[in-house]
């Protein structure tokens, strides 16, 4: 039991002064600006993380990245918990994933998934009226680009957004990771499998 609590202590002194964007497998760690903000412009969806009291939570949410203010923007009902949390307190997390390959082998140890990861650290803070305009037109430039702005659907009125509420989560600190194995690595396939014949 002692060697429990050494072990239990020890990790909670390293990780308690430790850099929050620090990855600790270092040979999964991508320090390269271009290969994150890549990431962050093509990601589907993100998770946010947000607190009440000692109360963490997490939300799902589309988002989109803004490289010139180093920022993403997210928007949310005016009314809910994830609105209230960043009131509370506007310190922030937030994660976007992309998924590979499942791949194993005969110990189920051996197991694995890849992945492309980005976690963000930063603040959160609800926008005015002209930033929101121009961050819902981004959101809808990423998630509609076959539509436009002004034919498609109609500019935003001085009245809109009624019950929307735009974050900007602004970027002060970033961790890239990246699991891969080989294009032929044995027994690797694609998730969900494809039934057996």
């Amino acid at each position: 039991m002692a060697g429990k609590t050494h072990i239990k202590d020890t990790n909670e002194a390293i990780y308690q002064s430790m850099e929050f964007n620090k990855v600790r497998r270092t040979e999964l760690a991508v320090t390269d600006d271009g290969w994150i903000k890549d990431l962050l412009k093509r990601g589907a969806f993100g998770v946010l993380g947000t607190t009440c009291g000692d109360q963490p939570f997490l939300n799902p949410n589309s988002y989109v990245y803004d490289e010139a203010e180093n920022c993403i923007y997210i928007h949310r009902n005016k009314i809910g918990r994830t609105s209230a949390n960043l009131e509370h307190n506007p310190r922030v997390c937030y994660t976007v994933v992309e998924m590979g390959r499942i791949y194993g082998g005969p110990d189920p140890m051996d197991f694995g998934v890849e992945y492309r990861s980005v976690v963000l650290f930063g603040t959160a803070e609800r926008v005015g009226y002209e930033e929101s305009k121009k961050a819902l037109c981004m959101l809808l430039a990423k998630y509609a680009p076959h539509l436009q702005y002004g034919v498609d659907y109609q500019p935003m009125k001085p009245t809109c957004p009624r019950s929307a509420a735009v974050y900007k989560i602004k970027i002060e600190q970033w961790s890239g990771k990246m699991k891969e194995v080989a294009p032929d690595h044995p027994g690797a396939f694609d998730y969900p499998p494809k039934n057996k014949v």
